[in-house]
């Protein structure tokens, strides 16, 4: 079976909005269910559980229903920081499936994942034991000194951006963070799973990634991105009054009593 599993836990604080990013409606619909629908309707992938900032499982639930997620099969509330959420989803997994079961982790707030990079992320898995989105880096970059300067750089050529989604069997993602849990490291704020792997002394594999698999809702300008390409999706289908629903905000509009 393979499973995605949603990451949900953020608040969105440095946006700055009335309801979490993820919660966000853009031309009508949540964020969250921009990325929910590819993969329900992704044949390779069997099943979805959501983690979730607490106090939204209920609307989660509702958008369930109304947007007939049918492969959404569990809910539950993420930590305190992006680690412990993983930890949550992870654990929550082993009274549901078996260790040979593949996971692939995916941010609610990268919408434009496309069925292309969750079918060569799930390929990569099976061949090499894990597969992180990756593509070579764009620019050379240095190592900042005192917050403002450097002398040093690094080529482009040399690197490459580690996005997601990261994809695991289920019993790889288990161990690490069991083992991570238990011993309290590679747990902290600035970890992730792509470090974490690292530091337990895992090679990570590469597979897919996009320009527009990159867009992370961090600020609203990622917003007016997000909304302008899905604009362009739906003029190019033929749809123009989307075209009329655009109109000057200062943030996207929330659910009605939120």
């Amino acid at each position: 079976m393979n499973v995605a599993v949603v990451l949900a836990g953020g608040t969105g604080n440095r946006m700055g909005a009335s309801v979490p990013k993820q919660f966000m409606h853009v031309l009508g619909k949540p964020v969250i269910v921009y990325t929910l629908e590819v993969f329900e309707a992704h044949p390779d992938i069997d099943a979805i559980e959501v983690v979730l900032v607490e106090g939204y499982a209920d609307q989660m639930r509702r958008y369930k229903e109304e947007y007939n997620l049918t492969k959404l099969k569990w809910i539950i509330t993420g930590g305190a920081n992006f680690q412990e959420s993983v930890y949550n989803g992870v654990t929550n997994l082993e009274a549901y499936c078996s260790n040979d079961d593949i996971v692939m982790l995916a941010m609610s707030v990268c919408p434009l994942i496309s069925d292309d990079i969750i079918t060569d992320s799930l390929r990569v898995c099976n061949k090499h034991g894990n597969a992180i989105s990756a593509d070579n880096s764009i620019y050379n970059f240095s190592t900042l000194k005192d917050g403002y300067w450097a002398d040093n750089y690094v080529l482009k050529e040399e690197h490459v951006t580690l996005n997601l989604p990261w994809t695991f069997p289920l019993g790889k993602l288990l161990w690490a963070y069991k083992k991570a849990h238990d011993s309290k490291i590679g747990i902290d704020d600035r970890s992730y799973t792509t470090t974490l792997m690292i530091d337990l002394g895992e090679k990570l594999y590469f597979s897919k990634d996009s320009a527009s698999n990159r867009l992370k809702l961090t600020t609203f300008d990622d917003v007016d991105m997000l909304e302008g390409y899905l604009l362009i999706q739906e003029l190019r289908r033929g749809n123009t009054e989307a075209a009329k629903s655009i109109r000057e905000r200062k943030e996207p509009a929330t659910p009605e009593g939120e």
